[in-house]
């Protein structure tokens, strides 16, 4: 057993962390494995595994960075980019679940009849570029997979650029603002796009819950992001200090940033046990497993009335 009175507050954050982080893989293991047992639509449910990986993959790498608190700036931004990477596939596999709901294949062209020719409605800044109001037709359909689809290739190629710049020290303040502004476009056109797509599709998707999936998403991003953001203006007005500490300002903004998303993918990741609950996919699997129980019942009783018969004869 571990004595908590002889630990440091270091000490004790790093195990309040790690308990966090298992507490996410527990969570998320519990719903992954009902799945795979209630495996019935391998599409849609390789989709929302990839989603619910999400919560644990963040405390995870969290975590890491939390242990090698002193690691050098380069070690963070990959961290941050693993993270961010991770969120890409995860908004692009989201559109391809919404689709799957509707039955849509924007590859195979195939866009049923009934959802064809309903308006989209645009907001600004979108109006700049798009008309205010456009039907739905295929080419609609595959512009939403577009700019979802972008940030998956953005962000690699933006993680790439900045470790690769750090590494070879050109790396500016400016530039690396730069880089924010570009990534926060990407993701929020990401992001615009399946606002609009649940909009369009609220009625048919109402069954699927799709605002309690798409919050789970939109509020590991939100979190991460926002409080980030604060987090480096609390530093950057002197309001977080090195004080007595042995880090300097950068690594204990970091480290408290890594702390927050340890606590909040515990939260995320019971919040999808509601969101991407199994129960659409038990049907058919539970009325298999009452079938095979019924079916060796009707076997004991068979063999018991036959057992009595042979009985009787001798």
């Amino acid at each position: 057993m571990i004595d908590i009175s002889t630990l440091n507050a270091a000490q004790i954050t790093v195990l309040g962390s790690a308990f966090c982080a298992m507490l996410s893989m527990h969570f998320t293991s519990q719903l992954l494995s009902q799945h795979l047992f209630y495996w019935k639509n391998p599409k849609e449910q390789k989709a929302i595994i990839i989603i619910i990986l999400m919560a644990p993959i963040y405390a995870a790498v969290s975590f890491v960075g939390l242990l090698d608190i002193r690691g050098s700036k380069e070690f963070f931004t990959f961290l941050e980019s693993v993270k961010e990477c991770y969120e890409a596939l995860v908004i692009a596999k989201f559109l391809a679940l919404m689709y799957s709901y509707l039955n849509i294949s924007i590859s195979r062209n195939i866009v049923p009849d009934e959802i064809k020719g309903r308006e989209i409605h645009h907001s600004f800044p979108m109006t700049l570029f798009q008309p205010r109001t456009v039907r739905l037709n295929h080419h609609n359909l595959k512009l939403l997979k577009y700019w979802t689809w972008q940030f998956v290739v953005v962000r690699p190629v933006c993680s790439v650029l900045m470790i690769a710049l750090q590494l070879v020290g050109r790396y500016p303040t400016w530039l690396s603002w730069a880089f924010t502004i570009v990534l926060n476009i990407s993701v929020s056109l990401a992001l615009y796009s399946l606002v609009v797509f649940y909009h369009v599709f609220a009625k048919e998707l109402a069954p699927h819950k799709p605002l309690a999936k798409f919050l789970c998403i939109k509020g590991i991003v939100f979190f991460c992001f926002w409080q980030g953001m604060l987090l480096e203006l609390l530093a950057a007005t002197g309001v977080i200090q090195s004080r007595h500490l042995r880090l300097d300002v950068e690594h204990i903004e970091e480290a408290m940033q890594n702390i927050l998303v340890c606590l909040e993918m515990v939260i995320f990741s019971v919040f999808q046990q509601y969101a991407y609950h199994p129960a659409p996919y038990s049907g058919e699997v539970e009325k298999m497993l009452k079938q095979n129980k019924k079916n060796e019942w009707y076997d004991k009783v068979k063999r018991k009335i036959q057992g009595t018969v042979v009985q009787r004869c001798i």
